[in-house]
């Protein structure tokens, strides 16, 4: 989708959308702590879970970094379905890279158009989030026989197929990895729902073990020993931009309740839009937002480039994007007063999803040393200390 008139339309059409049933949807949430299948079905039958992809594999072909700007309305929303449309527009990308014509066929363009769910699982209970992962497989002919656990896996209870990382026994390292598709229901699975979060309520999350679970060699994604290049190269990149901007649109929603809170609210005569105090805070929360939300963007269009920075501006985004969503949604919540604490108030709910976006995709203190390293490798040594 390159016409600007057209994306103007979706763009348009997202924000009546978030504005109208979305709200509505919100309060759904919030009072039966569920996400219905029919939200699901709603956003695919409109196509919203598919914006990002390709148009060959049923999407609609957006450029990135004008995903990112749907995104950014996206994320105005409740927290759950700001999780949906991240995780089922990024999750094909990760696959396409690795997949054969028939892995292709089978899961990459069903989990597009909504065939199927697909969970990222990556994370384990017992040690950090990658060339440390200690759930392995042993190969037995044409069958993987996977064991281990995992753990804070999204969509963990209702998906169909775990996109799994492991390594073959006895392996170490980014050695021995492999990314497996293994099915919900394959034998030797338990699944524990775990959902039972702060915020971002309703969206599934499980803890699972696996005891021998087989899984079919050609449900491999790319080659063995090769597997975290599946999950740490064409999945997180752009997933920390996604994550990046959707504190920017959570931060604009926060800002809207506060301008719209201070306006009526009326103190000793005055509404607190006369008072010098809140002018400032929502002077500075105007200003950061829109510096995260440009420095979101450019990383958007470095990892669109290809860029060998695009990483590195990836975690500079998150990193500075989340810091700023903290100060805004504080200072939001602080305008509203003692009313704010209430869960009557909608800026509460605000307060509580802004708060997993602190270790969705990596703490910033991870963020932190993606960019150290890369600002270390970068600066050159003045000629003097050499």
């Amino acid at each position: 989708m390159t016409d600007v008139s057209s994306f103007d339309q979706l763009r348009t059409q997202v924000e009546q959308w978030v504005e109208g049933p979305g709200e509505r949807w919100a309060e759904r949430i919030e009072e039966t702590g569920e996400v219905p299948e029919a939200l699901w079905a709603e956003l695919n039958e409109l196509g919203f879970l598919r914006v990002a992809a390709p148009v060959e594999y049923g999407g609609q072909g957006l450029a990135f970094s004008r995903w990112m700007e749907l995104m950014e309305v996206f994320s105005r929303s409740h927290g759950s379905i700001r999780m949906i449309v991240h995780v089922v527009n990024g999750i094909w990308r990760s696959m396409d890279g690795h997949a054969t014509p028939e892995q292709r066929k089978r899961f990459v363009v069903p989990s597009i158009t909504g065939e199927i769910k697909i969970a990222f699982t990556l994370t384990e209970p017992g040690n950090g989030t990658g060339a440390d992962i200690t759930t392995s497989v042993v190969r037995e002919g044409d069958t993987y026989y996977l064991s281990g656990s995992k753990h804070l896996i999204t969509f963990g209870v209702r998906c169909d197929y775990y996109l799994l990382a492991a390594r073959v026994e006895g392996s170490t390292g980014h050695e021995g990895t492999v990314a497996l598709l293994v099915p919900r229901d394959a034998e030797g699975v338990t699944v524990e729902d775990t959902s039972n979060t702060m915020g971002v309520t309703g969206t599934d999350h499980a803890s699972l073990t696996f005891d021998r679970t087989p899984v079919p060699v050609d449900h491999r994604l790319g080659a063995e020993g090769a597997g975290l290049e599946v999950f740490l190269g064409g999945f997180l990149t752009p997933s920390r931009v996604s994550v990046a901007m959707s504190c920017v649109g959570l931060a604009q929603r926060a800002q809207q309740l506060a301008v719209g809170y201070s306006k009526d609210r009326v103190t000793f005569g005055k509404s607190l839009t006369q008072r010098q105090a809140i002018q400032f805070m929502l002077a500075e929360n105007a200003a950061d937002i829109e510096a995260a939300k440009q420095l979101v963007l450019h990383a958007a269009r470095r990892f669109e480039e290809g860029a060998d920075d695009a990483s590195m501006q990836s975690s500079m985004a998150k990193m500075h994007a989340v810091t700023m969503l903290t100060n805004v949604t504080d200072k939001a919540l602080q305008i509203h007063g003692g009313l704010g604490y209430w869960k009557s108030q909608k800026i509460e709910r605000v307060y509580r999803d802004a708060r997993a976006q602190r270790f969705e995709e990596g703490t910033n203190e991870v963020q932190k040393a993606v960019v150290f390293r890369e600002v270390l490798r970068r600066t050159p040594t003045p000629a003097s200390d050499k």
